[in-house]
């Protein structure tokens, strides 16, 4: 078994969720090379070859690749390819995109979304939202896969990788789009898929100066990232970028506090795997409370400042 992981980016920096896929390949056995591909990725390159584990790192240092664009960086995966029986990435924005393409130009398997390797060709994927899991069994062939990071430990560092420079050109159809503009919402918050601590908001809090005015204190005293449910980004309370949900950002942190929302199916799908849930609503017959931990009924513009205070 040979496996390739590609590595993704996040400010410039390696993605930390990177640890976590290779954690998840260590566990189909065999060799594990990591792909580094991008612009100016020489700082990207030389931490991914710091992990345990890994056998060499592939990099590609292309303009066209600054963007991880589909067209271009699948077609590059396509091309290193042969002498792999398994490609994996995050289950990220960047990975959804991607790796449904290399499947279908590879002709192989895809498995998506996987929380556990059973054995090197069968896997555990959620369902309907979360709410059933599959045994998934690949009878052949390359395998496509996409990891959810948060289900998997960090791979340990102290390796020393050989780096490996691949001159290639990645292809690019400009017919099929182009990179217009890229912006990202940088802020001194933990990043929502890799915090450790997430407290989100629904849309109980009423207006976005609410949701900042009660999440943020209370996030900053225990250093924890911030979410939201899809109805309080909807009423414009918070960005897009921090919804948690089926349709947003899948998460499992050890710790998750969930304010003023009621729960609904896509919102448990997003984050019911999260070690500790704690749950602050009004209502006492609220969904969300199914999963919690622990839950408190009562005034949240009141609970939310006590707790902040005594914290």
């Amino acid at each position: 078994m040979r496996t390739l992981v590609i590595a993704e980016q996040l400010n410039g920096r390696l993605d930390p969720q990177t640890a976590n896929v290779l954690s998840a390949a260590d566990r189909l056995g065999g060799e594990i090379d990591v792909l580094v591909a991008g612009a100016m990725v020489a700082g990207l390159a030389l931490a991914a070859s710091g992990f345990a584990g890994v056998s060499r790192v592939l990099v590609v240092d292309h303009l066209r690749l600054a963007h991880a664009a589909s067209a271009p960086l699948a077609a590059l995966i396509v091309s290193l390819a042969g002498e792999y029986d398994a490609i994996v990435a995050a289950a990220t924005s960047t990975g959804k995109d991607v790796m449904p393409r290399v499947a279908a130009l590879l002709d192989a398997t895809q498995v998506a979304d996987v929380t556990e390797v059973i054995a090197p060709n069968i896997f555990r994927r959620p369902i309907y939202a979360g709410n059933a899991l599959e045994a998934v069994r690949v009878l052949g062939g390359k395998m496509v896969l996409t990891i959810r990071p948060a289900f998997f430990p960090p791979a340990p560092t102290g390796g020393s990788a050989p780096m490996l420079k691949v001159s290639v050109q990645p292809d690019a159809d400009v017919a099929l789009g182009r990179i217009v503009s890229e912006s990202a919402t940088r802020g001194d918050r933990p990043d929502l898929a890799s915090a450790r601590v997430v407290v989100s908001g629904g849309r109980a809090l009423g207006s976005r100066e609410n949701f900042d005015r009660l999440l943020l204190p209370l996030a900053q005293k225990l250093g924890a990232a911030i979410g939201a449910s899809r109805a309080a980004v909807d009423a414009g309370y918070a960005s897009s970028e921090l919804q948690v949900g089926q349709t947003g950002r899948i998460v499992a942190p050890d710790l998750y506090i969930a304010i003023g929302i009621s729960g609904a199916i896509q919102h448990l799908a997003g984050m019911k795997d999260s070690r500790i849930i704690v749950a602050i609503n009004s209502d006492a017959t609220a969904p969300i409370f199914s999963v919690a931990d622990y839950g408190m009924v009562g005034d949240l513009f009141a609970i939310v400042p006590e707790l902040t205070a005594a914290l």
